[in-house]
């Protein structure tokens, strides 16, 4: 099901709780509106939909990829970026890496352990910052 994007910052500024496999119909409304959402972002995470769990999905080249419960365990070369967001107005300068290690569960709860570079990277971590309550 294809929800409504949140814009309240008050929200948006709390931490995600861990998901469960009990929520798995939040993945696939996350899905769903991310896919509605394409041409205009790329990434998503649950809190944006109004789901306060640690789950986000991004584009990785023509794939859409789901995380959930991810964590940065690794990152080297920090850099300036300029980012916008589905959910706030605006663009804002942050820090980012250009290379990250996630520690991650699946779609179907199984573990991994994968490593990002560049744009991709850059995506992972303003979507983790999402499930830190981290606002750019």
């Amino acid at each position: 099901m294809i929800r409504p994007i949140i814009h309240d910052p008050l929200f948006l500024a709390q931490k995600s709780e861990p998901a469960a496999e009990a929520d798995r119909q939040i993945i696939t409304d996350l899905l769903d509106t991310f896919r509605a959402n394409l041409s205009r972002c790329v990434g998503m995470a649950a809190n944006m939909i109004g789901e306060k769990k640690r789950m986000i999905v991004f584009c990785q080249g023509p794939m859409q990829m789901v995380m959930v419960n991810p964590v940065i365990t690794d990152r080297s070369g920090e850099y300036e970026a300029e980012e916008g967001c589905l959910s706030l107005a605006g663009v804002r300068k942050t820090k980012r890496y250009r290379r990250i290690t996630v520690k991650y569960q699946d779609l179907f709860f199984q573990w991994h352990t994968g490593t990002f570079e560049g744009f991709t990277a850059q995506i992972i971590q303003h979507e983790i910052d999402h499930c830190d309550g981290i606002l750019i």
